[in-house]
């Protein structure tokens, strides 16, 4: 009974009368509501100047029971206060609960379109004046409870702010001129589906005895300071933000049948999970999360507040209040209409750590019936060849499996982007090519889809130039100060000698950074240390590796600027990466690998080569996703011909080799010589054959890395849904299978004949005409089986790159095994019925196994991922010394040491700063012959003029009157709170001398 209790709608128990006397006067009555424990909320006008404030609560047997009270929080403009009960005894729902109960907490919710609504107060036409008690004592007077209920809508009382409620019932006359009968139902909350929208506050008597006003909660975020919105928060639970209250109605369910309802559910499951561990890896909560903020940006980068905020033709809104953190960016965005938000920041600003928690927070509140946040990353995005919903479908399909067929025809992932169970969270509009980003917005105003962008400010507004995303509001990331730094650091280092803070490694530093008139290494440091990713960086490097001495970072001689600075951080983190560390106790089971540092950074620098590669010849920036079937598809197609020939020809060439020797032994008089000699020519020949091609066929047909099978083979409970690619896959095999029997047969008759070697077993004219139609029909059968037994990959199933990789070896395997079987039955069915099952066994396995290495293995090296990944990024690549020899090992183990980063199907560098700093030391110890320090190359931060103490960068950012563009400083002045009301117009003076004449606030005398 302790514990926290669930958020309830209106209870009876908690509604209340507020009876206030005055020093001289007469005092008044008012309604509220227990909000809290000991906090009750009413209206300010019923408190205002009272003397003594006392509680009455109803009791369950119809009586009542009084508390004293004392006024703690009142807003005048929200016409909102608090009173705390000086009973302690009063902790759960009405006087006669337990003390120490908890009482429910209160939903808050904004009207957007007419909402039944209910009110419980104690208005004064309830005044039941010389009844008997219920004791049987003397008769006595009171006030009576009054359940209101009506409807409510937002488009009434637009100037005066307030919420119109109109009632079902009301009293049928006024009885007292000059008094309304209302009065004491102010301070009475008003409900709506279990959420508070508002506190009674007005009766308009012009309006008739039917209607009255109230204050609407999702005003009180423009009349209530920040200061007080976060006392508020506290007291009773109001959302800081107004993105975070309820919306009413309740948006309908998004459309779609069941199963996509479904795929939503587990989509939401698996993306909490996999950036759950991602969080974890980066160790975003240790100590504690860096205080990311951001507030509005220039009001040049965004759209008409008016279409922001969806208002009526010929509205003029006010701005949205946006500034916030990071732990409030859910809150923030539900409080902009239009759905769409885009966040500025520059590199290493906290982008990516605010669109992680953006994904976590929405999915720890979400219901079934909202969408599911998804980040995109948008560098690898062409606009000019694939659309938007496209891209993301594909997207879908490779990092999350959604291939499966929907109900309505396509498959899931376009059924759920179509239907709206898609929340885009687009990551890095800044790393799409610098020619393609305009391309890139014009696709992005061609849909009003909500959606959470992140770029770095300079690309946006170049982007942004000529027209704003529609829709959108637009923040900024705010640069860490010198107070978060100072609190962070030392809590990641070793604690001083006396167990505190004040004795770390990170003192003298912090100490230089403090003072008034720094040195010029502090000041370099200063203008480093104002981003999440350096502050990562400098605890990775200073922090977490022993007898490491940050006082190092504040020496000029080393480090003459803050470029130089940003260089040695960056080169210094992998090796302190890979420093050797104790197991992870929650990994306890695994021991994690120690990798030499210099081949890790030169292996990784690999890879951030292969990005850049890839990605400048797509789209002409570096790529960020590292897809394991994708290593080895920068290498030259001519490489890549002769490295896939070779294992193929290697597969067909050592089986035949080693099949012939026994079946030349057994089947003829020859000699073991004899049958070595012709098994090493046929192996070798029918090798040429078999890898010329699958050479030829795969540079013939490839554009690329094979992507891999969203399918996977299923025996049983077949849905018949492919049933079509069997005919087409059947052609293609018999076409192929022709092809190479024929060159086959011309090399067994034409070379090994005239070598000498005939063993007398081909069968000859006959065996001709059988072994060219039956190898053709062998094929044939065989793809035509497997388009027949594959099935999309289920959506329950994970997608991870290691599951993936499985999968596609699974059906690799499998096709191994449907080669042998074909193949075998067939060869060993047709020799046992001419020669004896003997024979026939003999040949049948002979032939399945050929087969399996020949057809199986060698169709998987050309056309399937895992096989070009075996052959390329296991072989080749390892041979060669450019990746170790155990691949998955080390890309596992770079996440867990906190360089790369799993999304999804693929790996990304933890930072693009991280990855192009690792490209360009990767080429220069190329270009140089050796290994490369890591000192040249990477931008320098565009910072200028001193910085004041007390702030870790202390630039101003001024406003340009000219065409947009965006200062890269980063500090700016603090402004001071401002009370959000209306002010009065002079030339409406009369009109609001009417209104004041006409209106009552409902505090009834006592």
């Amino acid at each position: 009974m302790g514990g926290p209790a669930e958020p309830d709608g209106l209870d009876r128990r908690r509604a209340v009368q507020v009876i206030t006397t005055c020093g001289t006067g007469p005092g008044g009555r008012g309604s509220g509501y227990q909000v809290a424990g000991n906090v009750v909320l009413t209206a300010a006008h019923v408190v205002c100047g009272a003397a003594t404030v006392w509680v009455r609560f109803l009791n369950e047997d119809g009586g009542t029971r009084e508390v004293q009270g004392e006024p703690f929080w009142v807003n005048s403009a929200a016409d909102v206060a608090l009173i705390a009960l000086a009973d302690a005894a009063v902790r759960g729902p009405g006087a006669g609960s337990p003390a120490g109960a908890a009482a429910a907490p209160v939903r808050f919710a904004r009207v957007a379109k007419p909402v039944e609504c209910e009110a419980l107060g104690f208005p004064r036409f309830r005044l039941r004046a010389g009844t008997s008690s219920p004791d049987g004592g003397a008769a006595v007077s009171y006030r009576d409870s009054h359940h209101a209920r009506g409807e409510t809508t937002p488009l009434s009382n637009q100037r005066e702010g307030s919420l119109e409620i109109t009632l079902k019932s009301s009293p049928e006359q006024d009885p007292q001129s000059g008094r309304s009968p209302w009065e004491g139902m102010s301070g009475a909350p008003v409900w709506s589906g279990g959420y508070m929208i508002g506190v009674i506050t007005k009766h308009h008597r012009s309006d008739g005895l039917g209607t009255l006003a109230a204050s609407p909660v999702d005003r009180w975020y423009r009349q209530v300071s920040p200061q007080e919105l976060g006392e508020l928060s506290s007291l009773i639970g109001l959302p800081v933000h107004p993105g975070g209250l309820e919306e009413l109605p309740r948006r309908a369910p998004l459309p779609g049948v069941p199963e996509l309802r479904e795929a939503a559910g587990l989509l939401a499951s698996r993306v909490a999970g996999q950036w759950r561990r991602e969080e974890r890896r980066r160790r975003v909560h240790d100590p504690f999360p860096l205080p990311v903020r951001f507030r509005s940006a220039d009001a040049r980068l965004l759209d008409h507040w008016a279409k922001i905020r969806g208002a009526a033709p010929g509205a003029d809104p006010a701005p949205l209040a946006l500034a916030g953190s990071i732990d409030r960016i859910v809150e923030v965005y539900r409080s902009v209409p239009s759905g769409r938000l885009v966040v500025l920041g520059e590199a290493g600003a906290g982008k990516t750590i605010l669109t992680l928690r953006f994904v976590l927070d929405w999915l720890a509140a979400r219901t079934p019936d909202e969408p599911v946040p998804v980040i995109f990353s948008l560098g690898s995005w062409d606009p000019t060849t694939v659309s938007l919903r496209d891209w993301m479908c594909d997207q879908l399909v490779r990092d999350h499996g959604l291939a499966g067929p929907a109900a309505h025809g396509g498959n899931l992932a376009g059924a759920l982007i179509d239907t709206g169970w898609i929340l885009p969270v687009m990551d890095g509009f800044d790393e799409i090519a610098g020619g393609l980003q305009r391309a890139a917005l014009k696709e992005l105003d061609r849909t009003t889809t909500p959606l959470l962008l992140t770029s770095r400010p300079k690309e946006y507004a170049e982007a942004v130039e000529t027209r704003p995303l529609p829709k959108a509001a637009v923040v900024e990331l705010d640069d860490l100060t010198l107070d978060d730094v100072a609190l962070y650091l030392p809590l990641t280092s070793r604690p001083g000698i006396d167990g505190g803070t004040r004795s770390t490694v990170w003192e003298p530093v912090l100490d230089g950074l403090r003072r008034q008139r720094r040195s010029a290494g502090a000041e370099n440091l200063a203008r480093v240390l104002v981003t999440p990713l350096m502050v990562a960086m400098a605890r990775a490097v200073y922090s977490d590796a022993p007898g490491a001495d940050p006082v190092r970072l504040l020496e000029t001689a080393e480090f003459a600027g803050p470029e130089a600075l940003q260089r040695h951080l960056l080169a210094a983190f992998t090796p302190a990466a890979y420093e050797p560390a104790p197991t992870d106790g929650s990994r306890r089971h695994r021991r994690r690998q120690d990798w030499n540092p210099e081949r890790a950074q030169q292996w990784l620098g690999y890879l951030a080569a292969h990005l850049d590669q890839l990605g400048r010849a797509g789209t002409g920036a570096p790529a960020r996703d590292l897809a394991w079937w994708q290593l080895g598809s920068t290498m030259s197609r001519t490489s890549r011909m002769l490295v896939i020939g070779f294992l193929a020809a290697l597969a067909l060439g050592v089986t035949t080799a080693v099949g012939n020797v026994p079946v030349d032994l057994v089947a003829t008089s020859f000699g073991l010589g004899f049958a070595l000699v012709r098994g090493l020519v046929v192996g070798l020949l029918h090798a040429l054959v078999n890898g010329l091609f699958f050479g030829l066929l795969y540079g013939f047909v490839s554009r690329g890395a094979a992507e891999p099978a969203r399918v996977r083979i299923q025996v049983f409970g077949r849905t018949g849904r492919r049933r079509t690619e069997v005919l087409p896959r059947f052609r293609l095999g018999l076409g192929c299978g022709v092809l190479a029997a024929l060159a086959l047969l011309c090399m067994d008759r034409f070379v090994v004949e005239s070598l000498g070697l005939a063993d007398g077993l081909d069968g000859g004219l006959v065996g001709a005409l059988v072994f060219v139609p039956g190898l053709g029909l062998g094929v044939g059968s065989v793809l035509g089986l497997l388009a027949w037994l594959e099935v999309p990959v289920d959506v329950r199933s994970g997608v991870s790159s290691s599951e993936l990789l499985s999968q596609d070896r699974r059906n690799v395997l499998f096709h191994l095994l449907v080669w042998a079987l074909v193949f075998g039955t067939g060869a060993g069915c047709a020799n046992a019925f001419t020669a004896g099952p003997v024979w026939g066994l003999l040949v049948g396995l002979a032939f399945g196994i050929e087969a399996a290495f020949a057809g199986g293995l060698a169709y998987g090296l050309a056309f399937t991922a895992w096989g070009q990944w075996v052959a390329l990024g296991r072989i080749w690549l390892p041979i060669t010394g450019q990746l170790p020899w155990r691949l998955v090992a080390f890309l596992d183990d770079a996440c867990e040491r906190d360089v790369l980063r799993q999304a999804g199907a693929v790996y990304q560098f933890r930072h693009a700063q991280l990855q192009d700093h690792l490209t360009r030391v990767f080429l220069a110890g190329g270009a140089n012959g050796g290994p490369s320090t890591g000192t040249t190359g990477d931008a320098a931060p565009r910072t200028a003029g001193p910085v004041p103490a007390g702030a870790v960068t202390g630039r101003r950012r001024h406003r340009p009157a000219g065409p947009v563009t965006v200062s890269t400083g980063r500090d700016r002045p603090v402004l001071p709170a401002t009370h959000f009301s209306e002010s009065s117009e002079s030339s409406e003076s009369s009109e609001s001398s009417e209104s004041s004449e006409s209106s009552n606030n409902l505090t009834g005398s006592a």
